[in-house]
């Protein structure tokens, strides 16, 4: 016996507060200082207990955390997930990132670009040694500023929007900024372009000193062209 359809009957009845959630998830997650419950009720045109409820369930999954200013924001649990979405880039880069730290003598991190962010995949900092400049997996900074973020841009197909700064990234190959994410530091990222399914990516270095920036920008390219070989078979 064939079952009864209404017309307003949908194969994704049943999803609204799912498609909410993810809603609400990705707008505290591009904030750039997260969101309040009041905030994210007005974004999302939500009634504020609504809002609630759906915030309090991510942050049960560890996907957002309330910090004691009440505002939610990204939780350790979005790290997994990103990992697992480029775990194939991820575990290919970390035996590079590993060299290149410690020949270089400096944290090297991998960058992915997620929405409007650059969000560092993996961080390897040398084993030798007793001072470096280091930063966590998972964090994040907009993909408008920083040698990162402008790296990532560059990695991208040219386009007519570009920038000037960004087309000069493609031109030389890499992108230096100075004190445009962290205060006082140097920036240096090294493009890694798409390919497939695979997103665009960065190596980066943060350093205290401007000439161990510059002392990396050949060695780095060098790596980021040897992953891109191991990438590609």
């Amino acid at each position: 016996m064939n079952e009864s359809v209404t017309p307003n009957s949908s194969r994704t009845t049943g999803s609204q507060t799912l498609a909410r959630g993810l809603t609400i998830l990705r707008q505290v997650v591009e904030a750039h200082d997260g969101l309040t419950a009041t905030e994210v009720a007005q974004h999302s045109k939500v009634h504020r207990t609504v809002a609630y409820r759906i915030l309090n369930t991510l942050c049960d999954a560890e996907l957002l955390h309330r910090g004691e200013d009440s505002r939610y924001r990204g939780a350790a649990g979005l790290l997994s997930l990103a990992a697992a979405g480029h775990q194939h880039l991820r575990n290919v880069a970390t035996s590079h990132l590993r060299s290149a730290a410690d020949s270089l003598g400096v944290t090297v991190a991998l960058l992915v670009r997620e929405g409007n962010s650059a969000v560092s995949l993996a961080v390897v900092s040398p084993r030798a040694g007793t001072y470096h400049v280091a930063f966590s997996e998972g964090s994040q900074h907009p993909v408008t500023s920083g040698a990162a973020g402008l790296a990532l841009l560059a990695a991208e197909p040219a386009s007519a929007q570009d920038t000037e700064q960004v087309r000069a990234v493609r031109e030389r190959g890499f992108a230096q900024t100075f004190g445009e994410v962290e205060p006082n530091m140097y920036g240096l990222a090294i493009p890694l372009p798409a390919a497939g399914s695979r997103s665009t990516a960065c190596l980066n270095v943060i350093t205290l000193h401007e000439q161990s920036a510059i002392d990396c920008i050949e060695p780095l390219k060098l790596v980021a062209s040897r992953l891109l070989d191991d990438l590609n078979t």
